[in-house]
């Protein structure tokens, strides 16, 4: 632990990792990041390996990983026993990736469609071979034949 009066202050700290001070605090307040010390004065003051720490925490959440899961690939980074948590998150967040890439690849393709097929209308469309089912509000009949 840094001698009291030594550290980087709130601000400091913010500034150099490119977040917010809320983003410090909720951080702190969930556990990602160690309490820091209080000056004498009452302001927080942060180890300076904390702007390295906030860079991981930013860069694990562009690849993906929700706070939960940063929390619990530091935590198993802190008991400093090597394991493949890292590496079967990696491999599960490449699934995860890969299967909304093939969902977001059938939108594309539904909605080139219908670009192409000149649709007009979500609920009444009158281009033929509408590529996307369309539904004709209050004209739907009922089982018996009659109109709604």
């Amino acid at each position: 632990m840094p001698p009291i009066g030594s550290g980087l202050r709130t601000g400091e700290v913010a500034e150099r990792a490119g977040v917010n001070i809320q983003t410090l605090r909720y951080y702190e307040r969930r556990g990602l990041l160690a309490e820091p010390v209080r000056s004498t004065g009452g302001h927080r003051l942060y180890p300076a390996d904390t702007v390295a720490l906030l860079t991981v925490i930013k860069a694990a959440q562009r690849l993906g990983f929700t706070l939960d899961e940063v929390a619990g690939l530091l935590d198993a980074g802190r008991r400093r026993h090597p394991s493949a948590d890292l590496r079967q998150r990696a491999l599960g967040k490449i699934a995860e990736i890969d299967a909304k890439i093939a969902d977001l690849t059938a939108i594309r393709t539904t909605l080139t469609e219908v670009a192409d097929a000149r649709c007009d209308s979500l609920t009444n469309c009158t281009c033929t071979d509408c590529p996307i089912p369309y539904l004709t509000i209050g004209t739907a009949e009922r089982p018996d034949g009659d109109p709604a």
